[in-house]
């Protein structure tokens, strides 16, 4: 009887537990933020779609648990701007001209340059993981100027630099820009950073928050 009164007291306390922790994240969120979905828009179902929409679910979804938050979660609630960000970020990802890592170095750039914590806190770790170095990171993280670093990811800082902060690209940073990647690979990494800022800027627009497993690495400034 003990046994039990003592394992009921333990289970008790560790359902309390974290009951007030899901509590204090709840209370942690501004109002109009959703508990589940971290942002601004109350999860999608399936089922509140439409017969295209839910072809264009299941064709991004398939099988895998619902979406909840992220890039995928907000963009179904307009199934063929979805259908557009998949297609358009699948092939940039894995089947344009650009490495991996150099691909997560533009969009770690990109991201930065638009303060977007959640995108840039996902991007850092996989650039790292594909070979970026961490002084790389740091260039961009802490607004450094690039020296000694490679010419390529020389490039795509100063380039996003000069897109998002100047406006303007000179014809000298033009033509180094179609030696290094390419007239192709150039159009293709330019892309990459505009569809991060796309999304990252309906992500600022519905408040997307971090989910607990994932740190902020965007300093703040």
């Amino acid at each position: 009887m003990r046994n039990l009164l003592l394992v009921s007291m333990i289970l008790g306390l560790s359902l309390s537990g974290a009951t007030s922790a899901q509590e204090k994240k709840a209370q942690a969120l501004p109002p109009d933020v959703n508990p589940v979905s971290l942002t601004r828009l109350p999860p999608l179902k399936r089922d509140d779609l439409n017969d295209e929409g839910k072809a264009i679910y299941d064709k991004i979804v398939g099988t895998g648990p619902a979406p909840t938050s992220g890039p995928v979660a907000l963009s179904l609630y307009s199934p063929k701007i979805a259908l557009v960000f998949n297609d358009l970020n699948g092939f940039l990802r894995y089947n344009g001209d650009l490495s991996p890592r150099f691909t997560e170095v533009a969009i770690v750039a990109a991201t930065w340059e638009i303060q977007q914590q959640y995108e840039y806190s996902a991007h850092e770790p996989a650039a790292l993981r594909y070979g970026a170095p961490q002084a790389v990171i740091d260039t961009i993280k802490f607004n450094r100027e690039p020296v000694g670093l490679g010419p390529e990811e020389t490039m795509i800082i100063k380039l996003s630099r000069a897109v998002m902060r100047d406006h303007k690209v000179s014809s000298e940073m033009y033509a180094d820009a179609v030696k290094l990647f390419g007239r192709k690979g150039l159009v293709e990494l330019v892309t990459v950073m505009g569809d991060y800022v796309m999304v990252g800027m309906v992500m600022t627009t519905i408040d997307q928050h971090l989910p607990d497993n994932r740190p902020a690495l965007l300093p703040p400034r």
